[in-house]
């Protein structure tokens, strides 16, 4: 157990540190950095529906079964991060955007870029409960999801009227809700182990939600041949980064 709360928190941590890489992307153009955006999507729709068909599906059949339960946690999982796509849309101001004035839109997204970053840590303490490996994998298809995330967080912070420090600071605090996530999970599946066969169908779930609903709708707006075969290829490697995690098993 100790191992694995080890690898837990170290592994919420880089999730958090991950906050900081729209810094990096600042000095780009916007053409440039949309199309290195674009194959980031690419590759993390491969690795989380990687993860979730590769990994989770495996380890839930093989400990639990496909049951009308695992069913109806999965669709419960696909439900949940539409709700959080919901709140995290609610957002309405009349007044200008300005630093005195942040507007609702930055303070929004911490919201629900926090609770996001909570569910993460979740899945991630859940995963390493079942095992190393799973709990690897799951971190692997999470920080591929994470990174155009906070490089598009950053950028609507940055818009909303915050200071570029301002905005990493609170892009960081709202990341490391994660941290909060893992731990929660991590006192709660060593008291009740059967929460773990809650959030292995949950995380599936949620894993082919983001996928499905908002990461390929996303790289369908560019119809250009050649940069949709670029997408296909960063889908596939996406896909191939988990096969290869199989490896460690």
């Amino acid at each position: 157990m100790d191992e694995k709360i080890i690898y837990t928190l170290a592994s919420v941590l880089i999730i958090s540190l991950i906050s900081f890489i729209g810094v990096f992307t600042l000095t780009f153009k916007k053409n440039k950095l949309r199309k290195i955006l674009l194959f980031l999507i690419s590759f993390s729709t491969g690795a989380l529906l990687g993860g979730a068909f590769i990994h989770l599906l495996p380890e839930m059949i093989e400990d639990t079964g496909f049951t009308i339960v695992s069913s109806i946690s999965i669709l419960s999982g696909i439900l949940l991060f539409f709700i959080l796509e919901k709140i995290i849309h609610w957002r309405h101001c009349h007044i200008p955007t300005s630093h005195e004035h942040p507007h609702p839109l930055g303070i929004m997204n911490l919201v629900g870029d926090g609770l996001h970053n909570f569910i993460d840590g979740m899945i991630i303490a859940g995963s390493f409960l079942i095992d190393i490996q799973t709990g690897i994998a799951t971190t692997i298809a999470v920080a591929l999801h994470e990174i155009p995330q906070e490089i598009g967080d950053l950028g609507v912070l940055l818009h909303s009227g915050m200071s570029r420090a301002k905005a990493l600071f609170f892009n960081f605090l709202s990341a490391l809700t994660s941290v909060i996530g893992a731990i929660f999970v991590l006192i709660i599946g060593s008291k009740y182990e059967s929460v773990i066969h809650f959030i292995t169908p949950f995380t599936i779930g949620g894993f082919i939600y983001i996928a499905a609903s908002d990461l390929i709708p996303e790289l369908h707006k560019e119809t250009e041949v050649k940069k949709s075969l670029m997408q296909l290829f960063g889908i596939v490697l996406g896909i191939g980064v988990m096969m290869s995690m199989l490896l460690l098993e």
